[in-house]
């Protein structure tokens, strides 16, 4: 995850203290997934960029998912019950994220 876009979709405007960065965080505490946090992922102007890469075991056969103004609490929960479900190239990307989905700059 970019630090410098999180946090750019909902701005003042997001009710969570902490905003994006905060939801990110607790699903990485959750023990679910791992978080990188990273100066530039040269998508700034899509703001609340999230990139997922596969667990060790899939990467022979799966690509990291980019997705782009990934924000709020809908959008996370879907993040988060997806990379429990097994992330890219063991769960589908679901419905819920599939409009946010970009391909790699």
């Amino acid at each position: 995850m970019c630090r410098l876009c999180v946090g750019e979709t909902l701005g003042a405007g997001d009710p969570l203290p902490g905003g994006q960065l905060a939801r990110v965080e607790a699903i990485a505490a959750s023990g679910d997934a791992g978080l990188t946090l990273v100066d530039c992922l040269d998508a700034c102007e899509r703001g609340d960029v999230v990139v997922v890469r596969p667990t060790p075991a899939a990467r022979v056969e799966a690509v990291p998912v980019w997705f782009e103004r990934l924000a709020g609490d809908a959008s996370s929960e879907a993040l988060h019950r997806w990379v429990r479900a097994g992330g890219p190239g063991r769960s589908p990307v679901p419905e819920a994220l599939a409009g946010l989905r970009i391909e790699a700059p």
